[in-house]
């Protein structure tokens, strides 16, 4: 935060100088010499579509059925994939700070997770572990299609110290972001407790959604006993309904989902649609033209169909 800091002031500092004291010491420029950096980038983005009445997911559609408009702007779609096949990235980001150790949350999600990664992800999909606490996000086992050391780290984690949400929902899309394959997703597993991080959620999301990693979050046996919260949270606003908005931000804003579940079965089920969701996406990619400011680009995607819903990230 601090390097943002001075880079404000350095802004304003350079735009005092270039002011002068008298317009009369500035030549004006002509047209001609006005010059615009644009950078011209590739962005891909994964977009889900479904039928608003039945929640079925929709198959059949070709490149010609999509429009993209970023900022409201029309753009040209320059990729197109849509491979039921296709393998599958996955990083989970596990919460293993010490509100977890609490109605054996942590032990449940483990039970989940193991049976997430023995019976629902093919042998093609990759998956790695990050777990976090005190401040701190581990790599616990890195993206491999061998379940092995993903299984044996599982197995070790405990639960431990205060909870950095924000902060680990920063940083992990990037790491999430190196999979090999084109689908790509980040699971975020947590009690929701924020009770450690430098960044506030929107900041944590700021940064989480310049990259192009859908997060899916799983809040589980978020405490809704204002006694139980009150001893694990550290500021007065934290509550159980900030909770469910806070990941449900992160996952809407990022083009994922959010739910909030208590039992382990309920876990398993979440996670079999996970996948299966992943397999029914469209890959899309535009050319973006962006200036230096920096500004946030909106997305919209929209189909020939009014009668179809579509979730894709909201931009970046």
């Amino acid at each position: 935060m601090k390097r943002r800091a001075a880079a404000v002031t350095a802004l304003f500092v350079a735009a005092a100088a270039m002011a002068g004291p008298a317009p009369a010491q500035v030549p004006k420029k002509k047209a001609d010499d006005i010059r615009v950096d644009v950078t011209v980038t590739a962005i891909t983005i994964a977009v889900t579509v479904q039928d608003k009445g039945e929640n079925r997911y929709i198959n059949d559609l070709a490149q010609k059925d999509f429009a993209v408009y970023e900022n409201n702007e029309k753009r040209t779609i320059t990729y197109f994939k849509h491979d039921f096949e296709a393998p599958l990235s996955l990083a989970v980001l596990l919460d293993v700070s010490g509100s977890m150790a609490v109605q054996n949350k942590l032990e449940e999600a483990k039970v989940g997770l193991r049976s997430m990664v023995t019976n629902v992800l093919s042998p093609r999909d990759e998956v790695s572990l990050l777990i976090f606490a005190d401040g701190e996000v581990e790599v616990a086992a890195p993206f491999s299609t061998d379940r092995t050391v993903f299984l044996q780290e599982l197995d070790k984690v405990q639960a431990y110290g205060q909870t950095a949400l924000n902060d680990a929902v920063a940083v992990s899309p990037e790491f999430a972001n190196r999979g090999r394959n084109e689908k790509r997703a980040l699971l975020l597993v947590t009690d929701g407790v924020e009770n450690d991080s430098q960044l506030s959620p929107g900041q944590a999301l700021e940064i989480a959604r310049t990259v192009d990693v859908p997060i899916y979050t799983i809040g589980y046996k978020i405490p809704l006993s204002d006694q139980l919260l009150k001893s694990l949270k550290r500021g007065k606003a934290v509550t159980s309904a900030g909770i469910v908005e806070t990941l449900s931000r992160f996952s809407r804003a990022t083009g994922g989902k959010a739910f909030f579940v208590d039992r382990p079965g309920d876990m398993y089920a979440i996670l079999r649609g996970l996948k299966q969701e992943q397999s029914h996406q469209y890959i899309l990619g535009y050319t973006s033209y962006k200036d230096e400011s920096g500004q946030y680009r909106r997305i919209r995607v929209e189909t020939s169909n009014r009668r179809f819903r579509v979730r894709t990230r909201e931009g970046y």
